[in-house]
This record gives C-alpha cells, structure tokens and sequence, in this order.
C-alpha cells in the first residue's frame, strides 16, 4: 500500500461534469433499451418505456451518489478515476449493477405484474447488457471529457529513476 508521501492529488469530476454523464448515459439507455424490452415481452412502448423512465430516475439518483464514493475511494489510493484499467472497470460496473438490480426488483415485478423469478431472469439479461454498455459508455466518455490533473512537483516525480524533473515556467 502506497505511503502519504507516496500518493498524488487526484482531480476528480466536478458535479455538472456528474450531472452530465447521468443525463447522457441515461437518456441513451432508454433510447436503446425500452422498444427491445416492450418486444420481447409483448408489451406496449409506451408502458415499458414510462418503467425505464421510473428506474432510470432511480439510477441517476444512485449512479451520482456511486459515483461519487467510488470515485473518492479511488483517490484515496491514488489513482485518477478516468484512468481505470480494465478490471477496475469491471469491477465498477458489476457493483452498480447490483446495487440498481437490488432496487429495481420490486419495482419491476410490481410494474409488469410478475414473479421474483421471471423478474430475476428478465433482469439478468438486461443486466448484461447494461454491464457491457456502462463499461463502454464510462470508457468513451472519459475520453471524450477527461478530467484535467493539476500537475505538482510530487505529481511529476519520475517513477523509473524516482527523481523530481523541474519544469521551466
């Protein structure tokens, strides 16, 4: 583990750059997810489309407070958010998952008028999904809106020789 020394400032998104990724992720879920969903259980449109607004307001909710802890815990171990290797990622996305399918659920079978276990297999699939569309979307998005790093003297130490280069201002 790494030493107070060891560690560097990690900028982290600012609460519009948070509100706009939610809107974003969000609104295109929708636009994918509800005509596949309604044609697959034969439901209308409309009724499908008004349950993915209900647990999309949800999971804005939950994705800023995830989010928001997740990022932090990242940067208390000194790693930049929007630099996420693969595994922390994926790691990422299943925990959110969870945590909305924990929610969802009784919303869903309320909605639909179905079973625990009709709502856990319908829920699997979708959730596979979404793990593979919250992984790509985290992805491009962060390439499209990076989070600047303040560089400091500690933020600029070469790791291969573990000196300070100077920057000339």
């Amino acid at each position: 583990m790494a030493t107070s020394a060891d560690k560097k400032t990690v900028t982290l998104r600012s609460k519009a750059d948070r509100v706009r990724y939610v809107l974003c992720f969000e609104v295109l879920l929708i636009l994918l997810s509800a005509p596949v969903i309604a044609y697959a259980l034969g439901k209308e449109v409309l009724d499908v489309g008004m349950l993915t607004i209900i647990l999309s307001l949800k999971a804005m909710v939950i994705n800023i407070v995830y989010n928001y802890f997740y990022d932090r815990f990242d940067a208390r171990r000194g790693i930049v958010p929007t630099e996420r290797g693969a595994k922390a990622r994926l790691l990422h996305a299943f925990g959110f998952e969870l945590t909305l399918t924990m929610t969802s659920l009784p919303i869903v079978m309320w909605w639909l008028q179905i079973g625990l276990l009709k709502a856990l297999a319908m829920d699997a699939v979708i959730m596979a999904f979404i793990v593979l569309y919250t992984f790509v979307f985290t992805w491009i998005y962060d390439r499209i809106f990076p989070v600047s790093q303040a560089i400091t003297e500690s933020s600029i130490q070469s790791e291969s020789e573990n000196t300070f280069i100077q920057l000339k201002t």
